[in-house]
């Protein structure tokens, strides 16, 4: 892919100037050869993918299918994913509703192969896959330049995602402390330490509420469906992260932080 995000600034100022011009930003990757060469051969191709063997047999469907929802590091476990997507979602029992990575329940949910007609057929399922695939591209190339962005993008699509479940509150914290991603930037925007994630879980989960009602004003995760929340557990984390770094706010160049882009996705 030739593409890459301009990011003239760092800290929590590049998040804003990424934030604002994010949309422009987008609309440029849209027109990058690879990405349209791996739309096109997706929309030609994907009607025929009716089940999971299908789909994971064609290698570059399935690239595209796995990108869509940050999962393309997994490309090689092709029984895993086969396993998971046949299976679908119905019963507490199933693989995908047993991982902590609610990211491949909600894989399953899309493609729905475990229906007697799956959606890969319905009109307007390519268009809401690469919808997401570009999201994620997008997501990608950002985090080729500044990690923690990619992070806090990351965390921007699951957290009201989290707080729109019906979940417990206490079972939505589980799975927040089961996401590397979003441990560190609670993690980090909570000024918690290194050793937190060798806590017992129960004990995690009863300081992340505490700090998030003494930070946030509300324990729960639910919280996370107010944007004004969400930007304000974005600053927090940006600005302490840019401090740990030892990163002054008055650069004005972005330098691409060490292995910015190595094995990103294991970390979701």
């Amino acid at each position: 892919m030739t593409y890459s995000v301009s990011l003239p600034l760092s800290g929590y100022s590049g998040w804003t100037f990424l934030k604002r011009t994010q949309d422009r930003q987008m609309a440029a990757l849209a027109k990058d050869p690879q990405v349209t060469r791996d739309e096109a051969y997706f929309r030609s191709r994907i009607q025929g993918a009716t089940t999971a063997e299908a789909l994971v047999k064609d290698k570059r469907l399935l690239r595209v299918a796995l990108r869509a929802f940050g999962l393309e590091g997994d490309v090689g476990k092709t029984y895993f994913i086969t396993k998971v997507l046949a299976e679908g979602t119905d019963a507490s029992t199933d693989l995908a509703n047993k991982l902590s990575d609610k990211r491949y329940a909600q894989l399953t949910d899309a493609f729905g192969f475990a229906d007697r007609t799956p959606a890969t057929t319905d009109e307007g399922f390519a268009d809401r896959i690469l919808q997401l695939y570009r999201e994620q591209t997008f997501e990608k190339a950002v985090g080729d330049v500044n990690s923690s962005y990619r992070t806090a993008l990351f965390a921007e699509t699951q957290l009201p995602n989290m707080a729109a479940s019906t979940s417990s509150e206490r079972t939505k914290w589980y799975s927040v402390i089961g996401s590397t991603a979003l441990s560190e930037v609670f993690q980090t925007a909570f000024g918690l330490s290194s050793s937190f994630g060798a806590l017992d879980v129960d004990l995690q989960v009863d300081m992340l509420q505490k700090k998030s009602r003494q930070v946030l004003g509300s324990s729960s995760v639910s919280q996370f469906s107010d944007p004004a929340k969400m930007e304000k557990l974005m600053k927090l984390y940006l600005v302490r992260n840019q401090i740990a770094e030892g990163v002054t706010t008055t650069n004005t160049t972005v330098t691409p932080l060490q292995n910015a882009s190595s094995g990103f996705l294991s970390r979701y």
